[in-house]
């Protein structure tokens, strides 16, 4: 499609492996980049990552820096009936990481007092968020995935909140730490891309590839062939 506009697909790093691959800024592999790239062939449309902070996503897609973003939920940002939301494409949870010493962790009620390990400007479930505000659970932002990896190996955390995927991706990698994931599933959710309103093509045509990627299979592939390290 020679002179159309490219497609600027936004791109959290603070999601991780396996979401996003990133090296000074630029998305070189990932969940993110296969389904996109993937999205850009069957459009037939160039396509343009950009780099956007988690906080910046709705300045990022009302300034039109970005035409869409993905891993993305209704509920993490402000005002959602602003915009135009793709179909569920698949789900996450959030869970919880523990030092092999600590106590099992069952509920909300045994984090009381206790230290948790977030991502600054995320939103978790709304008990959680709750017990954050009432100080009934020390919210502790951590700079990354692996900043709190070894806070926690140290015990300088009593637990890790983030995504599954990324935690089990991550322990893959460093199985020699003294941690685990606990079996209490804080919150699932579905996720889905969010739409700006000045994309080159329109959300009933991306709408249309993404639900066929999602019912052929193909981004539950593309998530389970991201979900595993390579090997060294």
């Amino acid at each position: 499609m020679s002179g159309a506009e490219a497609l600027r697909w936004g791109f959290s790093p603070a999601d991780d492996r396996p979401y996003v691959e990133v090296r000074n800024h630029q998305l070189l592999g990932g969940f993110t980049h296969r389904l996109g790239s993937r999205v850009g062939q069957r459009l037939n449309l160039e396509l343009q990552f950009v780099e956007t902070p988690n906080r910046r996503i709705e300045e990022f897609i009302q300034r039109g820096r970005i035409h869409l973003i993905c891993n993305a939920n209704p509920e993490w940002v402000a005002e959602p009936r602003r915009y135009r939301w793709s179909p569920k494409l698949y789900q996450e949870e959030d869970v919880l990481l523990l030092h092999d010493r600590q106590p099992p962790v069952t509920g909300l009620h045994d984090l009381y007092g206790k230290s948790l390990g977030t991502r600054l400007g995320y939103i978790y479930s709304l008990p959680l968020m709750e017990a954050f505000a009432r100080e009934l659970v020390i919210r502790q932002n951590v700079r990354d995935l692996d900043s709190g990896l070894y806070l926690l190996s140290k015990q300088r955390l009593d637990a890790l909140i983030d995504m599954r995927r990324p935690l089990t991706y991550k322990l893959a990698q460093r199985p020699e730490l003294p941690l685990h994931v606990s079996d209490w599933v804080v919150q699932r959710y579905d996720l889905s891309c969010i739409y700006g309103q000045q994309m080159p093509i329109s959300a009933e045509r991306l709408d249309k590839v993404l639900l066929e990627l999602r019912d052929s299979g193909a981004i539950a592939e593309m998530l389970d062939g991201t979900s595993k390290p390579p090997l060294q």
